[in-house]
Protein backbone atom coordinates (compact mmCIF):
# COMPACT_ATOMS: atom_id res chain seq x y z
CA UNK A 1 0.00 0.00 0.00
CA UNK A 2 1.44 3.28 -1.29
CA UNK A 3 1.15 6.32 1.01
CA UNK A 4 -0.72 8.12 -2.01
CA UNK A 5 -3.15 5.62 -2.77
CA UNK A 6 -4.03 5.52 1.58
CA UNK A 7 -7.73 6.04 2.60
CA UNK A 8 -9.19 7.11 5.79
CA UNK A 9 -10.98 3.80 5.77
CA UNK A 10 -7.27 1.98 5.31
CA UNK A 11 -6.32 3.90 8.08
CA UNK A 12 -8.93 3.14 10.61
CA UNK A 13 -8.53 -0.35 9.30
CA UNK A 14 -4.42 -0.14 10.62
CA UNK A 15 -5.84 1.08 14.07
CA UNK A 16 -7.82 -1.31 14.63
CA UNK A 17 -4.67 -3.95 13.80
CA UNK A 18 -3.15 -2.14 16.35
CA UNK A 19 -5.90 -2.58 19.35
CA UNK A 20 -4.74 -5.48 20.97
CA UNK A 21 -1.04 -4.07 21.62
CA UNK A 22 -2.22 -1.17 23.75
CA UNK A 23 -2.18 -3.17 26.79
CA UNK A 24 1.48 -1.78 28.72
CA UNK A 25 3.14 -4.50 30.82
CA UNK A 26 4.53 -3.37 33.98
CA UNK A 27 7.62 -5.98 34.09
CA UNK A 28 8.95 -4.65 30.64
CA UNK A 29 8.82 -1.23 30.75
CA UNK A 30 10.14 -1.96 34.18
CA UNK A 31 13.14 -3.57 32.87
CA UNK A 32 13.13 -0.40 29.61
CA UNK A 33 13.31 1.92 32.64
CA UNK A 34 16.30 0.67 34.18
CA UNK A 35 18.42 -0.33 31.01
CA UNK A 36 18.29 3.62 30.10
CA UNK A 37 18.46 5.08 33.37
CA UNK A 38 21.24 3.05 34.73
CA UNK A 39 23.75 3.71 32.53
CA UNK A 40 22.68 7.11 31.96
CA UNK A 41 23.27 7.43 35.54
CA UNK A 42 26.69 5.47 35.52
CA UNK A 43 28.00 7.65 32.23
CA UNK A 44 27.13 11.12 33.90
CA UNK A 45 28.33 10.24 37.46
CA UNK A 46 31.70 8.88 35.87
CA UNK A 47 32.14 11.83 33.66
CA UNK A 48 31.66 14.29 36.72
CA UNK A 49 34.23 12.07 39.37
CA UNK A 50 36.95 12.42 36.01
CA UNK A 51 36.41 15.91 35.09
CA UNK A 52 37.21 16.74 38.51
CA UNK A 53 40.87 15.09 38.56
CA UNK A 54 41.49 15.07 34.62
CA UNK A 55 39.58 18.53 34.07
CA UNK A 56 37.73 18.03 30.32
CA UNK A 57 39.56 14.50 29.17
CA UNK A 58 36.31 13.04 30.60
CA UNK A 59 33.67 15.31 29.02
CA UNK A 60 33.28 12.80 26.27
CA UNK A 61 31.93 10.45 28.70
CA UNK A 62 28.80 13.02 28.38
CA UNK A 63 28.18 12.07 24.47
CA UNK A 64 26.71 8.28 25.15
CA UNK A 65 25.46 9.96 28.15
CA UNK A 66 23.48 12.23 26.31
CA UNK A 67 22.46 9.47 24.09
CA UNK A 68 20.76 7.38 27.05
CA UNK A 69 19.16 11.03 27.91
CA UNK A 70 17.33 10.83 24.96
CA UNK A 71 16.26 7.41 25.43
CA UNK A 72 14.96 8.11 28.95
CA UNK A 73 13.15 11.40 27.36
CA UNK A 74 11.59 8.51 24.60
CA UNK A 75 10.36 7.28 27.57
CA UNK A 76 8.89 10.58 29.12
CA UNK A 77 7.04 10.41 25.78
CA UNK A 78 5.48 6.94 26.43
CA UNK A 79 4.39 8.09 30.19
CA UNK A 80 2.89 11.46 28.42
CA UNK A 81 0.53 9.40 26.63
CA UNK A 82 -0.17 7.09 29.21
CA UNK A 83 1.22 4.48 27.23
CA UNK A 84 4.30 3.32 29.37
CA UNK A 85 2.69 2.00 32.48
CA UNK A 86 -1.15 0.55 33.13
CA UNK A 87 -1.72 3.02 35.72
CA UNK A 88 -1.51 6.85 35.12
CA UNK A 89 -0.03 7.98 38.60
CA UNK A 90 2.98 5.75 38.23
CA UNK A 91 2.71 7.23 34.46
CA UNK A 92 3.13 10.95 35.37
CA UNK A 93 5.46 10.49 38.49
CA UNK A 94 8.09 8.57 36.29
CA UNK A 95 6.96 11.08 33.44
CA UNK A 96 7.84 14.53 35.86
CA UNK A 97 11.08 12.95 37.34
CA UNK A 98 12.64 12.53 33.72
CA UNK A 99 12.05 16.11 32.89
CA UNK A 100 13.64 17.13 35.44
CA UNK A 101 16.78 15.02 33.88
CA UNK A 102 15.68 16.54 30.49
CA UNK A 103 14.55 19.67 31.20
CA UNK A 104 11.43 19.21 29.91
CA UNK A 105 7.92 20.46 31.93
CA UNK A 106 6.12 17.13 32.01
CA UNK A 107 2.79 18.45 32.20
CA UNK A 108 3.78 21.35 29.61
CA UNK A 109 4.93 19.32 27.11
CA UNK A 110 2.35 16.20 27.36
CA UNK A 111 -0.65 19.20 26.72
CA UNK A 112 1.38 20.73 23.67
CA UNK A 113 2.50 17.31 22.22
CA UNK A 114 -1.15 16.30 22.66
CA UNK A 115 -1.92 18.89 20.53
CA UNK A 116 0.24 18.13 17.89
CA UNK A 117 -1.25 14.56 17.40
CA UNK A 118 -4.74 16.13 17.32
CA UNK A 119 -3.97 18.69 14.14
CA UNK A 120 -1.21 16.52 12.60
CA UNK A 121 -1.01 17.15 9.07
CA UNK A 122 -3.76 19.38 9.58
CA UNK A 123 -2.27 23.02 7.59
CA UNK A 124 -4.94 24.92 9.58
CA UNK A 125 -3.56 23.62 12.97
CA UNK A 126 0.12 24.44 12.93
CA UNK A 127 2.23 26.00 15.25
CA UNK A 128 1.95 24.34 18.44
CA UNK A 129 4.32 20.67 19.12
CA UNK A 130 5.72 21.20 15.81
CA UNK A 131 8.20 22.28 13.91
CA UNK A 132 7.34 26.08 11.92
CA UNK A 133 6.54 24.64 8.24
CA UNK A 134 5.28 27.25 5.17
CA UNK A 135 3.27 26.65 2.47
CA UNK A 136 4.88 27.90 -0.73
CA UNK A 137 2.31 30.25 -1.41
CA UNK A 138 2.83 31.26 2.07
CA UNK A 139 6.47 31.85 2.11
CA UNK A 140 6.29 33.97 -1.44
CA UNK A 141 3.79 35.96 0.02
CA UNK A 142 6.16 37.29 2.53
CA UNK A 143 8.22 40.37 2.28
CA UNK A 144 11.72 40.25 1.42
CA UNK A 145 12.94 40.34 5.16
CA UNK A 146 10.73 37.41 6.05
CA UNK A 147 11.84 35.20 3.36
CA UNK A 148 15.49 35.65 4.34
CA UNK A 149 14.77 34.66 8.49
CA UNK A 150 12.66 31.77 7.32
CA UNK A 151 14.96 30.34 5.60
CA UNK A 152 17.85 30.88 8.29
CA UNK A 153 15.48 29.47 10.77
CA UNK A 154 15.44 26.20 8.49
CA UNK A 155 18.69 26.04 7.74
CA UNK A 156 20.48 22.58 8.98
CA UNK A 157 23.24 24.47 11.15
CA UNK A 158 20.66 26.59 12.88
CA UNK A 159 17.89 24.25 13.07
CA UNK A 160 19.68 21.15 14.47
CA UNK A 161 22.81 23.55 15.82
CA UNK A 162 21.12 26.33 17.76
CA UNK A 163 17.91 24.89 17.89
CA UNK A 164 18.15 22.45 20.74
CA UNK A 165 19.73 24.75 22.94
CA UNK A 166 17.01 27.34 21.93
CA UNK A 167 13.81 24.57 22.95
CA UNK A 168 15.15 22.95 25.96
CA UNK A 169 17.44 25.56 27.07
CA UNK A 170 14.63 28.96 26.62
CA UNK A 171 11.75 27.82 25.57
CA UNK A 172 10.94 25.16 27.87
CA UNK A 173 11.76 27.44 30.38
CA UNK A 174 8.48 29.20 29.88
CA UNK A 175 5.17 28.34 29.19
CA UNK A 176 4.35 29.77 25.81
CA UNK A 177 1.52 28.73 24.25
CA UNK A 178 0.09 27.73 27.20
CA UNK A 179 0.02 31.01 29.47
CA UNK A 180 -3.86 30.50 30.32
CA UNK A 181 -3.44 26.91 31.66
CA UNK A 182 -1.99 26.47 35.04
CA UNK A 183 -1.80 23.12 35.98
CA UNK A 184 -0.33 22.21 32.35
CA UNK A 185 1.49 25.27 31.99
CA UNK A 186 2.72 27.63 34.70
CA UNK A 187 2.86 25.44 38.02
CA UNK A 188 4.06 22.78 35.21
CA UNK A 189 7.01 24.67 33.87
CA UNK A 190 7.96 26.73 37.62
CA UNK A 191 8.20 23.29 39.05
CA UNK A 192 10.22 21.98 36.87
CA UNK A 193 12.04 24.89 36.82
CA UNK A 194 12.74 25.01 40.49
CA UNK A 195 14.16 21.56 40.46
CA UNK A 196 16.72 22.55 37.61
CA UNK A 197 17.93 25.05 39.90
CA UNK A 198 18.26 22.94 42.83
CA UNK A 199 19.87 20.15 40.90
CA UNK A 200 22.38 22.70 39.30
CA UNK A 201 22.81 23.90 42.68
CA UNK A 202 23.88 20.35 44.33
CA UNK A 203 25.95 19.93 41.28
CA UNK A 204 27.67 22.65 42.03
CA UNK A 205 28.37 22.42 45.69
CA UNK A 206 29.56 18.45 44.97
CA UNK A 207 31.18 18.66 41.75
CA UNK A 208 32.24 22.69 41.01
CA UNK A 209 29.88 24.90 39.11
CA UNK A 210 32.41 24.82 35.70
CA UNK A 211 32.88 20.96 35.86
CA UNK A 212 28.79 20.58 36.72
CA UNK A 213 27.24 22.80 34.02
CA UNK A 214 29.75 21.20 31.24
CA UNK A 215 28.70 18.13 31.53
CA UNK A 216 25.06 18.78 32.24
CA UNK A 217 25.15 21.06 29.24
CA UNK A 218 26.57 18.51 26.70
CA UNK A 219 24.43 15.62 28.01
CA UNK A 220 21.07 18.02 27.37
CA UNK A 221 22.24 19.27 24.45
CA UNK A 222 23.38 15.92 22.82
CA UNK A 223 19.81 14.17 23.72
CA UNK A 224 17.94 17.55 22.26
CA UNK A 225 19.74 17.20 18.97
CA UNK A 226 18.94 13.63 18.67
CA UNK A 227 15.16 14.28 19.73
CA UNK A 228 15.10 17.14 17.42
CA UNK A 229 16.37 15.37 14.69
CA UNK A 230 13.95 12.42 15.07
CA UNK A 231 11.05 14.26 15.70
CA UNK A 232 11.73 16.58 11.95
CA UNK A 233 12.06 13.41 9.94
CA UNK A 234 9.04 11.85 11.41
CA UNK A 235 7.08 14.25 9.52
CA UNK A 236 9.16 16.43 7.53
CA UNK A 237 10.56 13.92 4.46
CA UNK A 238 9.36 14.32 0.93
CA UNK A 239 6.16 12.35 0.37
CA UNK A 240 5.05 13.54 3.87
CA UNK A 241 0.74 14.51 3.90
CA UNK A 242 -0.95 17.83 4.75
CA UNK A 243 -4.32 18.73 4.44
CA UNK A 244 -6.89 21.64 4.69
CA UNK A 245 -9.59 21.44 6.71
CA UNK A 246 -12.27 20.44 4.67
CA UNK A 247 -9.91 17.14 3.30
CA UNK A 248 -8.35 16.92 6.60
CA UNK A 249 -8.06 13.11 8.36
CA UNK A 250 -7.14 11.90 11.71
CA UNK A 251 -6.46 8.87 10.48
CA UNK A 252 -5.22 8.99 7.22
CA UNK A 253 -3.03 12.14 7.63
CA UNK A 254 -1.81 10.03 11.37
CA UNK A 255 -0.30 7.39 8.84
CA UNK A 256 0.31 9.45 5.49
CA UNK A 257 1.90 12.34 7.33
CA UNK A 258 4.12 10.05 9.63
CA UNK A 259 7.50 8.09 8.73
CA UNK A 260 8.86 4.66 9.26
CA UNK A 261 12.45 5.54 10.22
CA UNK A 262 13.75 2.25 9.70
CA UNK A 263 16.91 2.27 11.78
CA UNK A 264 19.35 -0.34 11.96
CA UNK A 265 18.71 -2.70 15.10
CA UNK A 266 21.14 -0.74 17.89
CA UNK A 267 19.87 2.19 16.76
CA UNK A 268 16.43 1.41 16.73
CA UNK A 269 16.61 0.21 20.47
CA UNK A 270 18.44 3.17 21.33
CA UNK A 271 16.38 5.68 19.96
CA UNK A 272 13.17 3.40 21.70
CA UNK A 273 11.25 2.38 18.31
CA UNK A 274 10.08 6.15 18.05
CA UNK A 275 11.04 5.57 14.39
CA UNK A 276 8.13 3.82 14.34
CA UNK A 277 6.13 6.75 13.48
CA UNK A 278 3.00 6.30 11.80
CA UNK A 279 2.17 3.63 13.98
CA UNK A 280 2.60 5.07 16.82
CA UNK A 281 0.30 8.63 15.44
CA UNK A 282 -2.29 6.49 14.50
CA UNK A 283 -2.78 4.55 18.13
CA UNK A 284 -0.30 6.53 20.65
CA UNK A 285 -1.59 4.34 23.78
CA UNK A 286 1.19 1.26 22.06
CA UNK A 287 4.12 0.99 23.96
CA UNK A 288 7.22 1.75 21.93
CA UNK A 289 8.12 -1.74 23.32
CA UNK A 290 5.50 -3.28 21.50
CA UNK A 291 5.56 -1.09 18.28
CA UNK A 292 8.02 -4.03 17.09
CA UNK A 293 5.40 -6.59 17.42
CA UNK A 294 3.03 -4.91 15.72
CA UNK A 295 5.40 -4.98 12.52
CA UNK A 296 6.73 -8.55 12.94
CA UNK A 297 2.66 -9.56 13.20
CA UNK A 298 1.89 -7.02 10.28
CA UNK A 299 4.96 -6.63 7.88
CA UNK A 300 2.88 -5.22 5.34
CA UNK A 301 3.08 -2.14 7.44
CA UNK A 302 6.59 -1.68 7.56
CA UNK A 303 6.73 -0.14 3.80
CA UNK A 304 4.63 2.54 4.54
CA UNK A 305 6.46 5.95 4.38
CA UNK A 306 9.57 3.92 4.61
CA UNK A 307 13.12 5.77 5.43
CA UNK A 308 16.27 4.26 5.73
CA UNK A 309 19.27 6.56 7.56
CA UNK A 310 20.72 7.20 4.29
CA UNK A 311 17.18 8.29 3.22
CA UNK A 312 16.71 10.49 5.70
CA UNK A 313 19.79 13.00 5.48
CA UNK A 314 18.10 13.99 2.36
CA UNK A 315 15.50 15.48 4.36
CA UNK A 316 17.31 18.33 6.07
CA UNK A 317 17.04 20.65 3.48
CA UNK A 318 13.10 19.99 2.92
CA UNK A 319 11.77 23.12 3.74
CA UNK A 320 8.36 24.10 2.26
CA UNK A 321 4.87 22.61 1.72
CA UNK A 322 3.95 22.54 -2.38
CA UNK A 323 0.43 21.99 -2.18
CA UNK A 324 0.34 21.67 -5.56
CA UNK A 325 2.71 18.89 -6.28
CA UNK A 326 1.97 17.48 -2.10
CA UNK A 327 5.06 17.29 -1.27
CA UNK A 328 8.00 19.14 0.45
CA UNK A 329 10.49 20.60 -1.86
CA UNK A 330 13.82 22.41 -1.16
CA UNK A 331 13.96 26.35 -1.72
CA UNK A 332 16.01 25.42 -4.51
CA UNK A 333 12.94 23.98 -6.03
CA UNK A 334 11.13 26.74 -6.32
CA UNK A 335 12.93 28.00 -9.56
Amino acid sequence: MSPASLTAADARRIAGLLGPYRDARTGRAAAELALSALPFLALTGAALAGICYVHWAFLGLSLPAGVFLARLFMIQHDCGHGAFFRRRRANDAIGRLIGMLTFTPYGYWRRTHALHHAGAGNLGHRGTGDIDLLTVAEYRSLPRHRRLTYRLARHPAVLFGLGPAYVFMLKHRLPLGLMGRLRDGWFSVMATNLAIAGLLVVGSLLFGTGAFLAVQATTVLVAGTIGLWLFFVQHQFETTSWARDGEWSFHREAVAGSSHYDLPAPLRWLTANIGIHHLHHLVSRVPFYRLGECLADHPELRGINRLTLRDSLTCARLALWDEQRRRLIRFRDLE
